[in-house]
């Protein structure tokens, strides 16, 4: 079957996700700049989701223009990357909520591993319907750096359990990292 009605439900539900996290976003009720400082972590959870987010949908684009078709394997692969990325306006709220508290860092840790999980057994599934010598399979190469990203968020998101911060890396070929596709 075509996969546009698949880029266009991806679309869709990904740009909910985006407005479902703007909206979480709380107008002050003062008029002054200092009105601005509580809503900071709210802010700074929205921007790293923003992106994120962005990069998940960019990559899926760029992933989806290499393929030629899509079967029912695809589309359920495809509704289980969409469940992950749906969960990060909860996580961002919580997180941001919360100021970063342990928990909730780790849990959004999670739904990023568990996204990147999600995004490598689509591009696998794809693979395996296009052939190991189509432009996908080309484009992904070994992946090594991306199963490598998928090993560190899973150990950042246990070890930062009990610190502040990033839940995670970046490596340059994570589909959390803007990179896809690339040749090597």
């Amino acid at each position: 079957m075509g996969k546009g009605r698949l880029e266009a439900f991806s679309d869709g539900v990904i740009a909910v996700i985006i407005t479902i996290m703007v909206l979480e976003m709380k107008v002050p009720h003062g008029t002054d700049l200092a009105a601005l400082v509580p809503s900071i972590p709210v802010f700074l959870s929205y921007v790293l989701s923003y992106v994120y987010t962005g990069i998940y949908w960019n990559n899926h684009h760029h992933m989806l223009h290499a393929v030629q078709h899509v079967n029912g394997r695809v589309l359920w692969a495809n509704l289980h990357l969409l469940f992950w990325l749906s969960l990060v306006p909860f996580v961002t709220g919580w997180m941001s909520e919360n100021h970063f508290a342990a928990v909730p860092v780790a849990l959004y840790g999670v739904v990023l591993l568990m996204a990147g999980v999600a995004y490598y057994v689509l591009a696998r599934i794809l693979v395996a319907q296009h052939g190991s010598d189509s432009a996908l399979a080309r484009a992904l190469g070994k992946d090594y750096k991306g199963m490598a990203s998928m090993v560190i968020y899973a150990a950042r998101s246990g070890w930062r359990s009990g610190m502040r911060g990033s839940p995670a890396p970046c490596t340059s070929r994570s589909p959390s990292c803007g990179s896809f596709p690339t040749r090597g």
